[in-house]
């Protein structure tokens, strides 16, 4: 009770003391207080603790590999389809998925229906037309033949004449320019003429005979392949119902059956903008990846680029065809790819992240530590990727420079005491080296 009693007193004591003192002396006790209170607040002994911090890396050689991204499918170049025009009942499968089969091969016979027997009756009737029409063109061609010989030997029968030659054996120009002389030349000139038109004539009978045929096989009850590759995407079964197809305007139209794949290796189909399309030459090498096929990775280069571009919605691009190195049977037709085509590479040059590298009025600098401070160092730079750039000036290897800021680890914020740089951004005091 005692103790409890003489802290008040004490505190008593003091207090009349203190309303006793002199003006002066009571402001500079209050004085005392306060400072010594601010310097031992949360606040300033946190302001205190803080130290700058920053990210930092260092400038290496290496090599800059400068890409062009880009995004497409994979194209139908190494593959055919396997239609027909026919309708009716499978009665026989002639081949199975994954079987390899040459141009012409059968793949499966139809039981034609009423359409589909009509069908293949009118493309029959014009496939004998067109041969006809071949063989009346080669009869026509005998005779011009003929014809041409007969009058080229009365021709030369009247210029080798005394009447048109000089003993001498040398062309009587006077006299080669009466009508009867200028008849025979033309009259052998035509028939010539004819005769090398009918070669055209014959050659045009022979495409439509042709083309007649590929329409039959389209329509008759044996489905043909068109290519030799592997087949694949097969569905037909014994039993199974073809139905005839036909546009709005009642023309016959084919049906897909299966498809072939060739050996060749597959060709992706890429959209260039129209800032990247003079960056790219054929020959380029890529790198794509598919969304079949996550985590891999495969090669292949630029074949194709088409100049003149498509225009979409207001958007220009240029379509370019990558051709991979190998064969990949896995990748197939319309899949997504993702392209990193390679338009540059330089090797042991000096790269530092794009990050580090800031730039004021057309000036580039970085921001380099040297015995522990920092100083500001114009630099030129050449070509960059997406994330490092090449410094052709004012760095050397090893060099280390800021790329950042960081939180000090008591106030879990960016350090609000970094001196502020005129060209923007926080960091410590420097110098300015040119």
């Amino acid at each position: 009770m005692k103790l409890s009693r003489s802290i008040p007193n004490k505190f008593t004591a003091i207090l009349k003391w203190f309303i006793r003192s002199p003006f002066l002396t009571k402001l500079i006790i209050l004085a005392v207080i306060l400072v010594a209170g601010w310097f031992f607040t949360p606040k300033f002994l946190s302001s205190k603790s803080k130290q700058p911090q920053y990210q930092t890396t260092q400038a290496e050689k290496g090599t800059l590999t400068v890409v062009v991204t880009a995004s497409g499918q994979v194209s139908q170049a190494n593959s055919a389809t396997v239609d027909t025009q026919a309708s009716g009942v499978v009665s026989k499968v002639y081949v199975e998925n994954g079987q390899k089969v040459k141009t012409g091969d059968k793949i499966a016979e139809i039981d034609l229906d009423l359409v589909g027997k009509q069908r293949a009756a009118a493309a029959w009737s014009s496939y004998q037309s067109a041969k006809n029409s071949l063989e009346n063109a080669r009869i026509n061609y005998y005779a011009l033949q003929s014809d041409m010989l007969t009058k080229w030997k009365t021709f030369m029968d009247t210029a080798q004449s005394s009447t048109y030659q000089n003993a001498d054996g040398s062309s009587n120009t006077t006299t080669r320019q009466l009508p009867q002389y200028v008849s025979t030349n033309d009259d052998w000139l035509f028939t010539e003429a004819k005769y090398k038109q009918q070669a055209n004539v014959i050659s045009q009978a022979q495409t439509a005979v042709n083309s007649n045929w590929l329409s039959y096989q389209q329509t008759s009850s044996t489905i043909y392949a068109p290519i030799s590759g592997t087949v694949t995407g097969l569905a037909l079964q014994i039993g199974s119902v073809l139905t005839a197809q036909s546009n709005t305007s009642g023309t016959a139209t084919s049906q897909k059956i299966a498809s072939i794949q060739t050996g060749a290796p597959p060709v992706i189909q890429v959209s260039l903008t129209q800032v990247d399309t003079p960056k790219v030459k054929v020959g380029n090498k890529a790198t794509l990846t598919f969304d079949a096929f996550p985590g891999k990775t495969f090669t292949g280069k630029i074949v194709s680029i088409d100049s003149i571009g498509s225009v979409s919605s207001g958007v220009t691009t240029y379509p370019a065809v990558i051709k991979l190195d190998t064969e990949v049977p896995d990748i197939f037709s319309n899949m997504t790819a993702s392209a990193n085509i390679i338009t540059q590479v330089k090797d042991n040059v000096i790269l530092v992240p794009t990050s580090a590298v800031q730039t004021q009025d057309g000036q580039s600098f970085v921001r380099v530590i040297k015995n522990g401070k920092i100083e500001l160092v114009n630099v030129e730079t050449s070509l960059s990727s997406m994330t490092q750039i090449e410094i052709t000036s004012g760095l050397s290897e090893g060099d280390t420079l800021v790329t950042g800021s960081v939180s000090s680890e008591r106030s879990g914020q960016q350090n609000s005491n970094q001196t502020r740089s005129p060209f923007g951004g926080g960091f410590g005091p420097g110098v300015f080296r040119r």
